[in-house]
């Protein structure tokens, strides 16, 4: 890790739109039109506006210079990395769901010289110290405990604003490329069948995304899902 100098942090937020401003000036609207839909039972619709909130405002914002500690209890910014960055959010009751964490070792390991695989979990050190032995070495674990309540403007931004699980694809200048929800495969898929399917859907937007020019990615995928 190499940490990024208060002078570039400044750079990015006098020069580039932050995650948390495009979240300001987008959320509400969505939140309003998101919740009509889901009142509806329109889960269809509920997701358009997801991708098309995350595509057309928030992807190719910046990031926040979020704080979180890891199990050492050493507080880890953001910033710190040097790579890209694939994070996924969980929570103590939104837990990685079956096939998910062998899935996300093999991602990690697959693509541990261009992409920081880093899981966040909103929880308790003790609990979170007990699922982190399930990661191998190339997952970065780090967590927010809300029972301390230090940290209420990152619970704020990326625990509340999104739901969970939410994943972030995060390019070296800290630039969100693209945002998506986790899907949890369904109940009483065999384990080899739930590990391929977290696999391929985590694999499939960090290939896309290393092959593609960065300007298109995440406006292909929204293109992509509005002709299915």
């Amino acid at each position: 890790m190499s940490l990024v100098s208060a002078q570039e942090t400044d750079t990015i937020k006098k020069d580039k739109l932050l995650f948390t401003e495009a979240l300001a000036l987008h959320l509400a609207d969505y939140n309003e039109k998101a919740d009509f839909a889901f009142r509806q039972r329109n889960y269809k619709e509920g997701q358009r506006l997801f991708d098309s909130l995350t595509v057309n405002h928030l992807a190719g914002s910046y990031i926040d210079n979020f704080q979180f500690n890891d199990l050492n209890r050493k507080e880890i910014n953001l910033y710190d990395f040097n790579k890209s960055i694939y994070l996924i959010t969980y929570a103590s009751w939104c837990i990685p769901g079956k096939g998910a964490i062998p899935a996300i070792n093999d991602i990690a390991k697959k693509y541990r010289d261009q992409i920081q695989v880093i899981v966040l979990f909103w929880d308790t050190r003790d609990k979170v110290k007990k699922v982190s032995k399930d990661f191998n070495k190339a997952v970065k674990i780090v967590y927010v405990d809300e029972t301390q309540n230090k940290s209420p403007y990152i619970v704020k931004q990326l625990k509340h604003s999104l739901g969970l699980p939410t994943c972030f694809l995060i390019n070296e200048d800290k630039k969100i490329m693209d945002i998506t929800r986790y899907t949890a495969v369904a109940y009483g898929t065999p384990i080899e069948n739930a590990l391929k399917k977290n696999f391929n859907q985590i694999d499939t937007g960090i290939a896309a995304y290393l092959i593609k020019d960065e300007g298109t990615f995440s406006k292909s995928r929204l293109v992509a899902k509005e002709k299915n």
